[in-house]
């Protein structure tokens, strides 16, 4: 017990966070007001939004699907969105027969259409299965969109809009594209006139 100073810890993580926070107010409402713009015209011509990620991206991934299709600030008309990664019969199956690489990629093919938006979320820009399926996307007529960090990796060759949190700490990219996400939610509900 007694290994780290906890008192100067906690505020470290709290300093670091409040850094990325600036840096990525001041590098990311152009590219947010992208993501939105193409969220909302997909959505108002009878399109969905496909989120997808892994590990804590996947939580993420559920987490923004939810507020949309049941309810972010208030009760409303359900929004089209799922998360790619809540089907474990697909998830083992196409891991199992097709590999780990296709698991998005399998789904956005079967699920996505022409005027849809699969947004990948992946801390490093770099993860194979986001790639994969963001490519298939492109392929499709699927906007192809990112939450990403460390400089963007791979992703951003693949993915406009690309928001690239201006950090190489997994935590703090992980906490902004939580932030991002949630801004979005509330974002999409306002522009469609479901949050009056």
């Amino acid at each position: 017990m007694g290994r780290i100073d906890l008192g100067r810890f906690f505020a470290a993580e709290f300093a670091e966070h409040a850094d990325v926070v600036a840096a990525t107010r001041a590098a990311l409402a152009a590219e947010f007001a992208k993501l939105v713009r193409v969220c909302v015209e997909s959505l108002s011509g009878g399109g969905k939004l496909l989120f997808f990620g892994n590990g804590g991206s996947a939580a993420d991934a559920q987490h923004l699907a939810t507020e949309l299709t049941v309810r972010y600030i208030k009760n409303r008309k359900a929004i089209a969105a799922i998360a790619l990664t809540t089907d474990s019969s697909a998830l083992t199956a196409i891991g199992n027969d097709l590999g780990f690489d296709l698991l998005f990629a399998r789904q956005v093919e079967a699920l996505g259409k022409a005027g849809d938006v699969a947004i990948g979320i992946t801390t490093s820009g770099v993860s194979p299965n986001v790639l994969r399926a963001l490519e298939q996307a492109k392929k499709m007529g699927i906007v192809a969109a990112s939450l990403t960090g460390k400089g963007g990796g791979e992703v951003k060759k693949l993915a406009d809009p690309c928001l690239i949190v201006p950090s190489s700490t997994t935590a703090r990219i992980q906490e902004m594209h939580i932030m991002l996400g949630q801004m979005l939610c509330g974002a999409i509900e306002r522009e469609l006139g479901l949050a009056e």
